[in-house]
């Protein structure tokens, strides 16, 4: 960068001819001195002048401080321009040849620190440079100044953080690095203390695996050091304001963090592998294997200070915590009032190929800096193996270091080598420093091996024998420190043999009581802000109808905009309508049923959070519930503005992910059930992208840890002609994944419907997702349009007769179906006349309403036809599910199919021949003869999306 390129900095020379050098970077004049060096032209004219002064006063400074120069040799060159340059390149790069390594591949040298880049040879080593910008303490000697930037920048700890653009956070790293140099002293009761830690990691360890031989338990031999440095985050952390630590992890070193960090019962732990830990029987479920699940203890501290700390439960699928940690911390700091987030820390540690393989992790670090979203910052461990089960590093990335991938928010990282615990703790302590400072995320990259294989069934040296070789010789961690302690005289061989013989001790007395007393394993309870609440029972109902007042009050608020706010042109009668719609008791759409189902739930002081791709408006154009002043652009949002004493209503356009936001959405509803939480997909088939977390968590979180959930997800969907993305949410994806009662799948056909489905999951003691099918073409359709009465007099329908039905024992056909195709079946036995012919909605696929059904179908006893109608592909939609289910409840019939016959493709790219195949499904349906359109144009469509509504505008 030169001084022309900088439009501000001329600005200030101009005004201030040279007062601007006391303000600027000293690290940017150094560079800019160096090119005026090579080229005084290639600067301003002010900085030629200046750097001209500046070198002429040095010069004159030198031989005046200086004997004279013998006349065979030359006056020596000023260096302290060159110094400050050396500091900062010591501080940029001097991580790559720091001794991270444990095994001790290091780099030793790397070029962009040779002494020629700024001016100096070896001769100059013992000259008197000062120290530059660095803020250790030096003699003055360039050669004392460059072994402290190595002890500081080079030694067991490697640092990166010049491409961090606040100036405070670089100074503070500084500050807290370079006076002691990286390394800071401990004393002897601290130094005992860690080294107790690594003998309870390792001989644990040991333990596990001469007592429970060929058992995987992903052990953590080669990173014990992960064991002080989580210790050293909580209690140095407790000490800053922390009081609730949530961390997450993958396996490996999962059951020593729970043993030793938070302090899981040993017979418990030992009674897993043991086969005698149990689950109490109420509690049900199928469970998780030992090194998945999760825990949670209050710690106190030697200060007098106590802390909660927990472990989620984890899925194989690594990085999919990441995501749900951010909500749940994000859902306890509203709950604490921690405004300040500085009360409730997350810490999630990773393994090096995941880290940087997996992309939930870019888009997890990319939420942790959006509005709605932050938490104050995540501190990062990766267990860096130096290898992903058989994969080298250089196979699995082209990055240098797995936590490249972190520059993209800025944040700090401390690589950091696993076998100097003293390093690890002192990194421990900058890391929670930094983030409790300027609640940002921070990386430790903690270098370290695995001992044996992926797991302890593996054999690592088929594909990495030279590395298992050395590893093999390699002295553990707690042999090189405990040797370092006796040298030092901290302790002697004695108190180090009765420090094990301890553990040794309390291990095998924690396995005889896990063989002969059975612990229970502890589950999540109930308490807290889950107080009130238990497992689902028999009765799903719940009374979700509202007055007419509370109706009126919620739209009310359109009519109360702030003084001077211009409303878009265009919106001002779809507002309008909505108030009209309310106080006239009739022709309530869909935008405006959601409205009032969110605005009652907040009159009655429920928060609720609505997060998806352009939510705002609402893909479709149908939500608006964030209004933009068309003068100004002033941002208003009338559902926050309800009552002084209303629940608080947060809603917010999300980045173009669904796994990371799904995740983040689901774990913020885990934590606070007194919360409606909406994730909307734009387009129902987008839900693609968050698979993993519907497979691993939203359907079987309650089986396997426990957790219920009350998220919902908004997935449009329907056949409209607009291609195979656009068209199916993958309903019969989500009906394959029900079971025990895990979730709710419905297709509401009615805005009221949709009122009741939102109200109902808050109106119930307990939580269970909801997967919710909802329309596009309808959100305009007027005969799908809701009456007052249905939201004041009703409740959640999960079967709708055929109101147009009123003598059942003449109808001849019933058609079983579920959403929109609905109205295109009315339309279509309208136009044939076929009044013998029953059209009954199911609105709830799952759990399966095989009492109303059954009902229903008693009614109509005297039909000769079942049959189930859908519009999607028969490998696709709900008749799978809904086939076998509807069997057992007419035995003695067999039920017919009609719909799209079974496809590849969601749904045709060609909207003529959508139309051609919907006319053919009525057809069938109504028993009508299908219609070709002439091939010059498509003929009209019966279905609400191309006959009386509007095809859906995409955002």
């Amino acid at each position: 960068m030169s001084a022309y390129n900088s439009h501000s900095l001329e600005f200030t020379v101009l005004m201030e001819p040279f007062d601007f050098v006391n303000r600027a970077n000293a690290e940017y004049i150094d560079r800019l001195h160096e090119q005026y060096r090579r080229d005084p032209r290639s600067v301003s004219p002010q900085w030629q002048a200046f750097f001209a002064g500046f070198d002429l006063g040095l010069a004159r400074a030198d031989s005046e401080a200086a004997p004279p120069a013998p006349a065979d040799r030359p006056t020596q060159l000023p260096l302290t321009m060159g110094v400050f340059d050396l500091v900062h390149t010591y501080r940029e790069v001097g991580h790559f040849i720091a001794k991270l390594d444990p095994l001790g591949h290091d780099r030793p040298d790397h070029p962009l620190l040779h002494l020629e880049n700024f001016g100096m040879t070896v001769a100059d080593l013992d000259r008197i440079v000062g120290q530059g910008s660095f803020l250790g303490a030096t003699d003055g000697t360039l050669r004392d100044l460059i072994e402290k930037l190595r002890l500081t920048y080079c030694g067991h700890i490697g640092v990166e953080f010049t491409y961090i653009g606040d100036k405070a956070q670089r100074d503070w790293l500084q500050q807290q690095m370079e006076p002691i140099y990286n390394h800071p002293s401990y004393s002897p009761a601290a130094a005992r203390a860690i080294l107790r830690q690594l003998l309870e990691a390792e001989t644990f360890e040991q333990f596990l695996h001469t007592r429970y031989i060929g058992q995987k338990r992903f052990s953590l031999e080669g990173g014990e050091a992960l064991i002080p440095l989580l210790n050293e985050i909580v209690d140095y952390g407790a000490t800053l304001g922390g009081e609730q630590f949530i961390m997450a992890m993958a396996h490996r070193g999962r059951l020593n963090v729970l043993a030793h960090v938070l302090h899981k019962p040993y017979e418990v732990l030992l009674g897993e592998f043991e086969g005698t830990s149990v689950v109490p029987e109420e509690v049900g479920g199928d469970g998780d294997v030992k090194y998945h699940l999760g825990y949670a203890n209050e710690r106190s501290l030697p200060q007098g200070l106590k802390c909660k700390v927990s472990l989620l439960p984890n899925p194989s699928h690594l990085e999919l915590i990441n995501p749900i940690q951010q909500g749940i911390v994000r859902a306890k700091q509203l709950i604490f009032g921690d405004k300040g987030r500085g009360r409730v820390v997350p810490i999630c540690m990773h393994g090096d190929a995941a880290f940087t393989g997996q992309g939930i992790v870019a888009e997890t670090l990319n939420l942790s800096e959006l509005h709605g979203f932050r938490t104050g910052g995540t501190i990062h461990i990766i267990i860096n193996n130096q290898i992903g089960f058989t994969t080298p590093p250089q196979q699995e990335r082209f990055t240098p270091y797995p936590t490249d991938v972190a520059k993209t928010i800025q944040a700090p990282i401390f690589h950091v080598n696993g076998d100097d615990p003293e390093a690890v703790v002192h990194a421990a302590r900058l890391a929670i420093a930094f983030r409790q400072q300027f609640k940002q995320d921070v990386m430790i990259d903690l270098w370290c091996y695995r001992r044996h294989g992926h797991n302890e069934t593996d054999e690592p040296s088929f594909t990495q024998p030279l590395m298992y070789k050395q590893i093999e010789r390699h002295p553990t961690v707690t042999r090189i420190y405990s040797q370092k302690l006796i040298e030092a005289g901290v302790i002697n061989q004695e108190q180090l043999k009765q420090m094990r013989d301890s553990i040794i001790e309390r291990l095998e007395s924690a396995r005889k009581l896990a063989r002969e007393v059975k612990p229970r394993i502890k589950v999540p309870s109930f308490g807290g802000v889950w107080r009130g609440f238990g497992r689902a029972g028999s009765d799903w109902s719940a009374k979700t109808n509202v007055s007419r007042d509370t109706l009126r009050r919620v739209v009310d608020c359109l009519k109360n905009l702030p003084n001077g706010f211009t409303v878009h042109p265009k919106l001002v009668k779809v507002l309008q309508s909505r108030i009209d719609a309310v106080y006239q008791g009739r022709g309530i759409d869909w935008g405006c049923g959601e409205m009032l189902a969110i605005g009652s739930l907040l009159l009655e002081g429920t928060p609720v959070r609505l997060d998806g791709q352009d939510v705002e408006r609402g893909t479709f154009s149908h939500r608006h519930a964030v209004l933009h002043d068309y003068n100004t652009g002033e941002i208003y949002v009338p559902l926050q503005h309800l009552d002084p004493k209303q629940g608080w209503f947060a809603i917010h356009n999300t980045m173009l992910s669904e796994l990371a936001v799904l995740g983040f959405e689901w774990g913020f509803a885990s934590a606070d059930p007194r919360n409606l939480v909406i994730w909307e997909a734009q387009f129902g088939d987008f839900v693609n992208g968050a698979q993993p977390i519907i497979d691993q968590i939203l359907a079987a979180a309650e089986s396997k840890w426990r957790y219920m959930n009350g998220l919902v997800m908004n997935l449009p969907h329907g056949y409209e002609g607009q291609g195979p993305e656009h068209s199916n949410a993958y309903l019969e994806r989500f009906l394959s994944l029900c079971a025990e009662e895990n979730m709710q799948v419905a297709v509401p056909t009615t805005p009221a419907q949709y009122f009741h489905l939102l109200r109902r999951q808050i109106h119930r003691k307990f939580r269970k997702p909801l997967v919710n099918m909802t329309p596009k073409s309808l959100l305009r359709f007027e005969p799908s349009f809701s009456r007052i009465e249905e939201f004041t007099d009703s409740a959640f329908q999960l079967v709708i007769d055929d109101p147009q039905i009123h003598v059942p024992r003449e109808v001849r056909r019933l058609l079983l179906c579920s959403g929109k195709v609905y109205y295109s079946l009315v339309q279509a036995r309208e136009k044939a006349k076929a009044h013998d012919i029953a059209i009954v909605r199911v609105e709830q696929l799952y759990p399966f309403p095989r009492k109303e059904l059954a009902e229903v179908l008693g009614r109509y006893r005297w039909a000769q036809e079942f049959v189930w109608v859908q519009e999607e592909p028969k490998n696709r939609g709900a008749w799978s599910f809904m086939c076998p289910r509807l069997q057992e409840l007419l035995p003695d019939t067999i039920v017919q199919y009609v719909g799209r016959e079974e496809s590849a493709s969601p749904a045709t790219g060609s909207f003529k021949m959508h139309i051609i195949e919907e006319q053919e499904l009525l057809a069938a349906a109504v028993e009508l003869r299908p219609t070709r359109p002439p091939a010059s144009a498509p003929a009209a469509a019966s279905t609400p999306a191309t006959a009386s509504s509007p095809t859906p505008v995409a955002g």
